[in-house]
């Protein structure tokens, strides 16, 4: 019996500590993320003394479903119609008009391939009769501006067909850049 009172002092002394600690004012442990997963009532809570969930529903969007429609097949209401001639002669003179102003337009804004850009004019010269004799009908122009020259090649009027240009001579120059000039539209006079 000597034995026996001294375990279960220590015993009630440990539930008194424990009923104690549990009921301190502290703020729970946050040894794990807090729960936000809405608890349906009358279900106990997994885990220590947690503080219950906020609810957040007033805030979450609601979405009606959508209308269902009937699988009928819809019948178009689109007519055919037929075109009729609105080319009065006023309308083809002024076409004729624009035509013969757009045959005068020699230059647009378009895009040459600078091949070359150095001092040696044998070098120059050289570059030149390799693509020539490898795209005769791409145009080049040399400019000489003391001491240095310039190779350009080709009249491109839209920067898809500058780069298909510059694609295709690749590998015949150590330096290709494209450069925004102003081109000769009309090459046969």
């Amino acid at each position: 019996m000597k034995r026996l009172l001294p375990k279960m002092l220590l015993a009630s002394l440990l539930l008194t500590l424990a009923a104690c600690g549990s009921a301190s004012t502290k703020a729970p442990r946050a040894s794990a993320p807090a729960d936000t997963t809405l608890k349906k009532t009358g279900t106990p809570a997994t885990g220590a003394a947690t503080m219950p969930a906020e609810d957040v529903t007033k805030y979450r969007p609601v979405f009606s479903a959508p209308k269902t429609t009937p699988a009928t097949p819809a019948v178009s209401s689109k007519t055919t119609v037929t075109p009729t001639n609105h080319v009065t002669a006023q309308v083809e003179q002024r076409l004729r008009d624009q035509a013969y102003t757009n045959q005068n337009v020699k230059y647009a804004q378009g895009y040459r391939i600078l091949v070359y850009l150095g001092l040696e004019r044998d070098q120059v010269m050289a570059i030149r009769r390799n693509i020539i004799g490898r795209y005769p009908d791409e145009t080049d122009y040399i400019t000489f501006k003391s001491p240095v020259y310039r190779l350009y090649i080709g009249d491109y009027v839209t920067k898809l067909e500058a780069a298909r240009g510059l694609a295709k001579l690749r590998g015949l120059s150590p330096k290709l850049e494209l450069e925004a000039t102003q081109v000769l539209l009309n090459k046969n006079p």
